[in-house]
């Protein structure tokens, strides 16, 4: 008799997973995702009153939560969260480094303290916050880091940005070789334009920002947070035991053009 083999194991029961960015956006749809999977979590922000709609709504999906209220970019943060994973699950299992900044602006008068806090938030803060977890982590452990299309290809008034979501880029590919044979993988998301509430205030007042966005990628629509968490619970996943290093384009094919 011959035995069924099992493909796709996205389940995440038993398993933590620590989530930065987690207040709005992509960070609180991926917390919802890795809560229908099952993860307990660990949520990451600054604004305690947006994580507090988010603790409620992953525990409605029948999983424990733990906030964490920090400013990443303080010296003292990446271990006030490893220290709540601990306290809290005993370990984690998952990381996603979520949580970041875009201040568009040209370059010609783009001060550095602006290149400083992209830099800080957006590459800095999860180099800390993996490195801290490492020695905590359980066996098999997934980091997924949310870099941006802007670390594929360049935009205008886009340049501090974009380089800090290319150094996150090759942070992955690093980690990815450096780690792997510990036995964590360390993969990359790359969104392509989403709506969120980040850029909420561009599609509100008409359609002359919007309808080009949705005419540009072959798939014509703007991405939505839904889309992206998916690909972060896979890559969360068992399913995903082999994919290491990668960076994965969800843009609805604009870069394939």
């Amino acid at each position: 008799m011959s035995v069924m083999r099992t493909y796709l194991n996205l389940d995440l029961s038993g398993k933590t997973a620590v989530v930065t960015g987690a207040s709005s956006g992509i960070g609180r749809a991926i917390a919802e995702a890795l809560a229908e999977a099952g993860a307990d979590l660990v949520l990451v922000g600054r604004n305690e009153g947006r994580l507090q709609e988010t603790i409620a709504a992953v525990r409605e999906r029948g999983v424990e939560a733990e906030l964490v209220i920090v400013e990443l970019t303080d010296d003292d943060a990446a271990k006030a969260i490893v220290d709540a994973a601990m306290q809290r699950f005993g370990g984690l299992n998952v990381l996603v480094n979520c949580a970041g900044i875009f201040e568009p602006m040209p370059f010609e008068t783009q001060p550095l303290e602006s290149f400083d806090r992209q830099m800080a938030v957006n590459v800095r803060a999860p180099f800390a916050l993996t490195q801290a977890a490492l020695p905590y982590r359980r066996p098999e452990v997934a980091v997924v880091n949310i870099s941006s299309i802007a670390g594929y290809a360049g935009f205008p008034q886009s340049a501090a940005y974009c380089a800090t979501k290319g150094a996150v880029e090759l942070m992955t590919r690093a980690l990815a070789t450096e780690l792997g044979p510990q036995g964590v993988r360390v993969n990359c998301v790359e969104p392509g334009n989403i709506r969120t509430p980040m850029n909420a205030a561009q599609f509100a007042p008409s359609r002359e920002y919007e309808k080009p966005l949705e005419e540009t990628p072959p798939l014509g629509r703007i991405g939505e947070t839904e889309d992206i968490a998916a690909a972060v619970v896979y890559l969360s996943s068992p399913a995903a035991k082999f994919v290491n290093g990668a960076s994965w384009l969800v843009d609805g094919g604009w870069a394939a053009q």
